[in-house]
């Protein structure tokens, strides 16, 4: 099963890879009043490594809060 999601994770990030690769053009990105003038790509990646660093902590929460509460449980018993 590791391989598999280790497949998917691949496949997620190559596709990203040549998303940002065909798409140089300069966007205006606006957030909180500042404004930047940066490549697609830019964004797409740093969206992407975002995306990552946050949905895998937000994994290891859960699994650790979920392990956690079935530790208890079991020292109730």
């Amino acid at each position: 099963m590791r391989w598999i999601h280790l497949g998917i994770i691949i496949l997620f990030a190559l596709a990203t890879i040549i998303f940002a690769l065909q798409n140089f053009e300069i966007v205006t990105m606006s957030l909180l009043g500042f404004n930047a003038r940066i490549p697609l790509a830019l964004v797409v990646a740093i969206a992407y490594l975002l995306g990552a660093a946050t949905g895998g902590s937000l994994f290891a929460l859960l699994r650790r809060s979920y392990e956690g509460s079935r530790q208890t449980i079991a020292g109730l018993h």
